[in-house]
């Protein structure tokens, strides 16, 4: 294994030098965008529905000569204010004839621009939308079929063989399904106006085809019209998403928030949307619609699907949400507590002024949801149903932006959310954002800004700013004081905490860019300490380092070295340390029809505490970001090839070597030995 690692590194280093100035391939940027995202969170589920969002567009982006403001602000790194001046300088300028002239905007700076790029293109020839007819449908419309497999090569311990009297006592030892994940997905769409979508899936360990189960284990379809005629502007029938105000209420799109876009914080209203993601636990199934009456909307939606929980005697002690059925205790869960949800939105807007108006009620029927009684989760949500009601608003002007969301549950708690962004000049902007979440305040939808995963028990202030004091560089830092006043899982009192980042960017435009970001944050958790009995509330805080360098060669190759570190520290605790560098290189040639991506990391922490997360890349529409402790090397080789025109394969084969220890993994994930493999395929056929 260490030749290997040698090998692969030598061979980076010699491909590294004799660097020209070609311009880096920007389609990395975005990618990069979402790791980011993905470290201050452990929403993984929206993450990657994030992530399979943003590849879809990529494969299909905007033409920038009709791209409208609603379809640009899809695209979250985007200000409101980088938007109007792009429409602006259309309107000003006339059709655009290069995308080079993106840097001829006013708002447009080069991270900005290297960001965009992957979406949008420059039509040649202007095409007038075809009739909706069913003759169109047919010949105009386009398919795609994508199927997925990944497996890991090791066995783990939840695939063991085991006697029938060992199962019959712990019937949870043993997985019901095969060792592969597999999902197939398929879709047709009309120039975006229609869009129809089958998705199936069966995780690692769920049964596919054998004696427990026959069938995928979760199936997902829908159909989603939109701009129809002037007054239908979205319907929705199947499976939908949804999402107004600044989600707390409803939201089932990934939170923007502490990334190195400051002062991106706003959470967009963008109505309803088809759900075509294998996540399993957030998304509506029913029907939604929305009708425009010029610049007034009113959405109105009603679903029912039965969740995952565990019941006795039609109380709901939990929820699970994370999807798998593999084991026993698994399936006693699956889609045992109904949920019947009905609501709308009313909506006023105007380039300038925004005003809405969300209410939304949910029920369980005979069930009653009542939590297991522990001091946390005293005020959490007990009851067969629930109302939530808000307005929501937004005033800006050339240089500020007023907007927030008020919202009261049926026990009459608030929750608050509320900002003002100052763009003084075009090269600083400024966020101040305060939050109020009652501890009282309950909404099983709700989404917002915050630390906690619900929007419930926080307060807290944030101030951002974003300053490019020069060319080519960019000055970003935040700051975020909370406070819960009640109990929260694992802290036994009232508590407060902190958290900062400073971000320096450099970016050529060229061939070369880097980036410096620090982060700290302090919370305090539950604590016996040594020889002691008495349980303690203690505060631990953590520093972060990264160091990021992009760098290109010739018009084909993509260099990208990171350096990692993590300091974890408890106040009369512990303190761990992890360190990890990695190197990657990306191959693309603009002649073939193939691109390829090798990624070498090594990694060395002293235990999870000082973890850290690396984003590699993996097959399209698919993210994977690992986590790593301990003492090891990560080697992952990716690649597509498009076959022939509308047929492609890609396929990734990812290995960890772990140098410190016999076992990976726990409980039925474990695995006897020091090595792991995975490999992923995607086939793709459009037609």
């Amino acid at each position: 294994m260490k030749r290997l690692f040698i090998t692969l590194l030598v061979y980076l280093l010699i491909n590294g030098y004799n660097l020209n100035s070609q311009n880096i391939y920007s389609v990395d940027k975005w990618m990069e965008y979402i790791e980011e995202l993905a470290t201050e969170t452990e929403d993984e589920e929206r993450i990657e529905s994030l992530y399979a969002d943003l590849s879809y567009l990529t494969e299909h982006p905007f033409d920038l000569n009709s791209v409208t403001e609603t379809e640009l602000k899809r695209l979250p790194f985007l200000s409101d204010r980088q938007i109007s001046s792009l429409l602006a300088y259309r309107v000003k300028y006339g059709k655009l004839v290069s995308l080079y002239e993106l840097k001829n905007v006013e708002e447009m700076d080069f991270q900005t621009i290297s960001l965009l790029l992957p979406f949008v293109y420059i039509g040649d020839i202007s095409v007038d939308k075809r009739p909706f007819t069913v003759k169109n449908l047919l010949k105009y419309g386009s398919n795609e079929l994508q199927i997925r497999y990944d497996q890991c090569f090791q066995q783990k311990k939840g695939y063991c063989s085991y006697p029938d009297s060992i199962l019959q006592q712990y019937p949870n030892r043993k997985y019901w399904g095969e060792p592969f994940y597999h999902s197939l997905r398929y879709s047709h769409t009309f120039d975006d106006r229609l869009q129809f979508g089958i998705v199936t899936e069966k995780d690692a360990g769920e049964p596919f085809w054998n004696r427990y189960h026959k069938g995928y284990d979760y199936y997902s379809a829908h159909i989603f019209l939109k701009d129809i005629n002037k007054w239908l502007k979205t319907l929705a029938i199947g499976d939908y998403k949804m999402s107004f105000g600044q989600g707390l209420v409803v939201s089932n799109e990934f939170s923007p928030g502490r990334s190195s876009m400051v002062v991106q914080a706003e959470r967009r209203t963008s109505g309803f949307r088809r759900h075509f993601s294998t996540n399993e636990h957030d998304f509506f199934r029913g029907i939604a619609s929305t009708l425009s009456f010029k610049m007034l909307d009113i959405s109105l939606f009603y679903s029912y699907r039965k969740l995952d929980g565990g019941v006795n005697n039609y109380e709901v002690s939990s929820f699970k949400t994370d999807g798998l059925h593999r084991l026993e205790r698994d399936w006693e869960k699956r889609h045992t507590v109904p949920m019947q949800t009905y609501g709308g939105n009313i909506r006023y807007a105007t380039p300038n002024l925004s005003f809405g108006i969300t209410a939304l009620s949910y029920s369980f029927g005979k069930f009653r949801i009542e939590p297991d009684p522990k001091p946390y989760n005293f005020f959490y949500f007990r009851g067969s149903n629930n109302v939530n009601m808000s307005i929501d608003y937004m005033l800006k002007t050339n240089k500020i932006k007023f907007y927030g969301e008020t919202a009261v549950s049926s026990n009459k708690a608030v929750a608050t959310l509320n900002a003002v962004q100052l763009t003084p000049v075009s090269y600083l902007s400024l966020l101040f954002l305060h939050r109020y979440y009652d501890r009282c305040y309950q909404a099983f939808f709700g989404n917002a800004f915050g630390q906690n995963s619900t929007v419930q028990n926080e307060r807290g202030v944030y101030t951002g700013m974003q300053w490019t004091p020069i060319a080519h560089f960019k000055l970003s830092l935040y700051a975020d004081l909370f406070r819960f006043p009640w109990l929260k899982y694992g802290v036994d009192s009232p508590s407060s905490g902190q958290e900062y980042m400073i971000q320096l960017d450099y970016n050529s435009g060229k061939k070369f860019s880097t980036y410096l970001r620090y982060k700290y944050r302090e919370k305090v958790k539950n604590r016996t300490l040594e020889d002691k009995s008495a349980m303690h509330i203690l505060p631990y805080s953590g520093h972060r380092f990264r160091l990021q360098f992009l760098y290109g060669m010739q018009p084909a190759w993509v260099f990208k070295t990171s350096a990692d570190g993590v300091y974890y520290d408890e106040q009369k605790g512990k303190q761990s340390l992890g360190w990890m560098i990695s190197q990657s290189a990306g191959w693309k040639p603009s002649t073939l029809p193939f691109q390829s991506d090798l990624y070498v990391a090594y990694f060395h922490t002293d235990d999870y505490y000082s973890r850290i997360s690396s984003y590699e890349k993996n097959i399209l529409y698919a993210f994977n970001m690992p986590s790593f402790y301990g003492k090891g090397i990560r080697v992952s080789f990716s690649f597509r090839w498009d076959i022939v025109k509308k047929l492609s394969v890609s396929a990734k084969l990812a290995h960890t070597y772990y140098a410190d220890r016999d076992v990976i993994g726990t409980d039925q994930e474990e695995i006897e030995g020091h090595n792991k493999t995975d490999i992923y395929l995607l086939l793709r056929w459009k037609f």
